[in-house]
């Protein structure tokens, strides 16, 4: 029965007019109309692909993938390790419908110091080639803290181009300034670089001590703030590992699947000791032995691997080889099955089963992010994952308010939403929404993927001028989006209308409007019930009820002499002089 199955399946694609050299390379099933079904690799690409027309199949997937295909296309690379990078690309690429996939579909980031004579730390997925380079991350948000860190305590600068004047990050003490006075700076990327190594000691203790003395102190807030940054570089240190110290002994990897959600763990160890684990989720479509290559060949792509890799099923020559070169020597290659190593490995696989489940409840609910990360690959942008908009109102044409609210993944981060009292006397909307940027751009120590304005062209034109004067012009994406056919701008492009794929900017967008809406009905309520008496310099709101009490209401507050009002408990002769004035013209 299986025999006359595969006849009939095998119809599609016809193994005697295939002629493939003996040769390694990469070979892909194709549809008729194009569409690729599946990218593979081999060592010899006749005796791999003709594997796949045999009568008897291990892999459930092989006869339905050949009925499936209509031919078969190569292409012959110098050796197998070659070919793994090169199905690693296609696999991006082309999105196969059998093969397996990391699940967010893209490079992991990376923290980076470039090759330039005073080096800039960068959070990239594309490094340049001369940057000393940590990572991949796929706890992106846990490297970005790391990176808000070292800039503050170290001063490492993030600008694009040194300035002559220096910029807004100098100023506000994010900088350690080297376009002004380069002396100190290499002892500051010395330092940040011992920190990105694992040699994080002193300063975790430097934070624990002013954790301990913001709790002492009772301030909470500030307290759990030191606590989160002691969280995000252990989280990250334990990702990442640069120096083969780290490695003399073996890594773990661990497999656990739930339907086509499945989780590639890797735990790593020195010296017996477990340092840290990295787990990659990944579109698993049925075998073990392909998403763990796919997994391995991600997060050993640039690093070291180790001497011995301890893995839940055995790997292709190719993968082994391809380990051993990236080593430099021999990888050990095991799967154990008793001993300590083999209770190691299956420590491996407990950590993946509870990652795995995890990340399927996640990606049941995950609409969100996913939307973030469409419109962020529509617009050709890194990640959309935090989005900081502004919007403004002007109340009765008097009173000028502003707002800006942050998108986390997708989501509203109200905890993170400001509002705004224009303080300068400006009327048009352009220099309303250019002073309250400022102002926020003052208190950053992060920033954002995006920047979106509520508004058009010239919006656009008047804060990005701002941001250029401030050397922050090149820093991060910015935009406006207009809500005339939702058109979106941006600096030297085409504006862009915007479809349902970008349904993630019009939510943000709206979302400012509200807000800033609420705070403008806020104030108007306010300024409606506003005493006459708010308006006078010096007087706070104990002493206008002092006030109040002393002369039982308004009115007799409107009625009284400079002596009275001198008289009132609080209020002094100079005060009571500017309330007589302000109350009598």
């Amino acid at each position: 029965m299986g025999i006359d199955l595969y006849r009939v399946m095998s119809m599609a694609v016809n193994p005697a007019s295939l002629d493939l050299p003996r040769k390694p390379g990469v070979y892909l099933f194709k549809r008729a109309d194009g569409r690729v079904q599946y990218v593979g690799k081999a060592t010899n690409l006749r005796t791999r692909v003709g594997s796949y027309f045999a009568a008897k199949q291990k892999r459930e997937k092989v006869p339905k993938l050949v009925a499936e295909s209509d031919d078969v296309e190569y292409i012959v690379t110098q050796n197998p390790s070659e070919a793994l990078i090169l199905e690693r690309q296609l696999i991006r690429k082309h999105k196969p419908r059998y093969n397996s996939m990391l699940m967010d579909d893209k490079s992991y980031p990376f923290i980076a110091f470039t090759g330039h004579e005073h080096p800039r730390i960068i959070y990239t997925r594309h490094p340049p080639k001369d940057s000393q380079r940590w990572g991949p991350f796929p706890d992106a948000g846990s490297a970005k803290q790391v990176i808000r860190l070292i800039r503050s305590q170290f001063g490492i600068r993030d600008c694009p181009e040194l300035l002559p004047s220096g910029c807004l990050a100098m100023h506000i003490g994010l900088c350690h300034g080297p376009c002004i006075e380069p002396d100190g700076y290499d002892q500051q990327v010395r330092a940040a670089r011992s920190v990105l190594d694992g040699d994080a000691g002193i300063l975790i203790e430097t934070l624990q001590e002013e954790m301990d003395e913001a709790s002492a102190e009772l301030d909470y807030e500030s307290a759990a703030q030191k606590r989160n940054l002691i969280q995000a570089v252990n989280t990250t240190l334990s990702q990442q590992v640069i120096h083969s110290r780290f490695y003399q002994d073996c890594d773990a990897v661990g497999f656990a699947s739930m339907g086509e959600v499945a989780v590639v763990l890797i735990l790593h160890t020195q010296d017996g000791v477990i340092q840290g684990q990295v787990s990659y989720p990944v579109l698993h479509r049925g075998d073990v032995e392909t998403s763990v290559s796919l997994v391995l060949s991600e997060h050993y792509a640039n690093r070291r691997p180790p001497k011995t890799l301890l893995v839940p099923t055995p790997l292709s020559n190719s993968m082994s080889e391809w380990l051993s070169e990236r080593c430099g020597k021999n990888v050990t290659i095991r799967n154990p099955q008793r001993g300590e190593l083999a209770k190691l490995r299956g420590m491996a696989d407990a950590n993946a089963e509870i990652q795995a489940a995890r990340q399927s409840t996640k990606r049941s609910g995950s609409l969100e992010q996913a939307a973030a990360d469409q419109a962020a690959k529509v617009h050709e942008l890194e990640s959309l994952d935090h989005i900081v908009c502004f919007d403004m109102a002007q109340i009765q044409g008097k009173e000028k308010v502003g707002a800006a609210i942050v998108f986390r993944n997708g989501r509203p981060s109200k905890k993170e939403y400001r509002t705004y009292r224009v303080k300068t006397e400006v009327e048009d909307d352009l220099r309303m929404m250019q002073e309250i940027v400022e102002r926020w751009l003052k208190r950053q120590q992060e920033w954002p993927d995006l920047l979106l304005l509520d508004g058009g062209e010239t919006h656009l034109k008047h804060v990005h001028a701002m941001l250029t004067t401030h050397g922050l012009g090149d820093r991060f994406p910015i935009a406006a989006l207009a809500k005339k056919e939702e058109t979106l701008w941006r600096p030297g492009a085409d504006p862009v209308m915007l479809d349902r794929k970008s349904r993630v900017l019009v939510y943000a967008r709206d979302e400012a409007h509200r807000f800033v809406n609420a705070f403008h009905r806020k104030r108007r309520s306010k300024g409606g019930l506003k005493s006459p008496l708010e308006d006078v310099e010096g007087l706070g709101a104990k002493k206008i009820q002092s006030l109040l009490r002393h002369f039982g209401g308004m009115k007799g507050i409107e009625h009284a002499t400079e002596a009275q009002l001198a008289a009132t408990p609080g209020i002094g002769r100079s005060l009571a002089e500017r309330i007589f004035s302000h109350l009598n013209g």
